[in-house]
């Protein structure tokens, strides 16, 4: 499916950025809004941080926001296109839908985003293993 040392890999599974040995999530549904962002300090595996200074994913609300509006787009195109739907209202009535539903996920990504804007896959890693 995904190779494991991809960034897409790591972002999709949600899996450490470093090693993508385990989840970075002490849930892995994200659908259970109660854990949706708890998260592991450090991976067992390879040792990494990943709140690696305090409101480290304050921007991954950037990253939100892009990802809504990829997902409200797609939802447009689907219903307005391929479900020929023409009425605005609609139209806004799906974006909304769909972003009520995917709010979870597109949560999830955005943190898995953003941690691998700074944190890059090492194949090595457990060569490289700092105890700390």
């Amino acid at each position: 499916m995904l190779k494991k040392g991809s960034i897409l890999n790591s972002i999709l599974t949600g899996s450490c950025p470093k090693c993508q040995e385990e989840s970075m999530y002490l849930d892995q549904n994200p659908y259970n809004i109660r854990n949706v962002y708890k998260m592991h300090d450090r991976c067992s595996h390879c040792n990494t941080k990943y709140d690696m200074e305090p409101s480290f994913f304050f921007g991954a609300m950037y990253v939100s926001y892009g990802l809504g509006i990829a997902f409200g787009v797609a939802a447009f195109i689907i219903c307005y296109y391929f479900v020929g739907e023409k009425s605005l209202v609609s139209n806004f009535i799906a974006i909304c839908i769909t972003l009520v539903v995917f709010m979870p996920i597109i949560m999830r990504w955005s943190r898995n985003i953003w941690i691998n804007f700074f944190i890059s896959y090492d194949e090595d890693w457990e060569k490289n293993k700092k105890v700390k």
